[in-house]
């Protein structure tokens, strides 16, 4: 497997979002991967392990009513730690059944060790993925 950085491996998520694939698959994962959303609701504020989260995310693009047509903004921060970078960035997407097109605001903390995520952490703007969805 070839080193991917953490800026790859989050190029990566995008094309996969963008694609209608699930935002995280497989291959990008480590096999202890931690993926945390701080404001998740019904409290899925962390999951823990390839298979939980490659679930997850498959789940989440599966019951979300929207094509993501693009990324706007998107700003990445190198860290001090070099595994570590800090991507911000507005997903904006329609919603078939209504046409609404909306955007909503990210930050996502990424770590990458040996070509793979081992922890991403997600802030989102649910009131504005909340209002797109009413």
């Amino acid at each position: 497997m070839s080193e991917r950085t953490s800026r790859d491996l989050f190029a990566r998520f995008q094309r996969n979002v963008l694609s209608g694939a699930p935002a995280l698959d497989e291959e990008m994962l480590a096999a202890d991967v931690v993926v945390e959303q701080p404001h998740a609701p019904d409290g899925r504020g962390t999951i823990e392990g390839r298979e939980k989260v490659v679930a997850m995310s498959r789940a989440g693009r599966a019951s979300l009513p929207v094509t993501f047509e693009e990324f706007r903004d998107v700003t990445i921060h190198d860290t001090a730690d070099p595994e570590v970078i800090v991507a911000e960035y507005r997903l904006v997407g329609t919603v078939p059944g209504t046409g609404t097109r909306a955007q909503a605001a990210f930050v996502v903390v990424l770590r990458a060790r040996d070509g793979r995520i081992v922890h991403w952490r997600e802030y989102q703007d649910r009131a504005a993925i909340a209002e797109a969805l009413a």
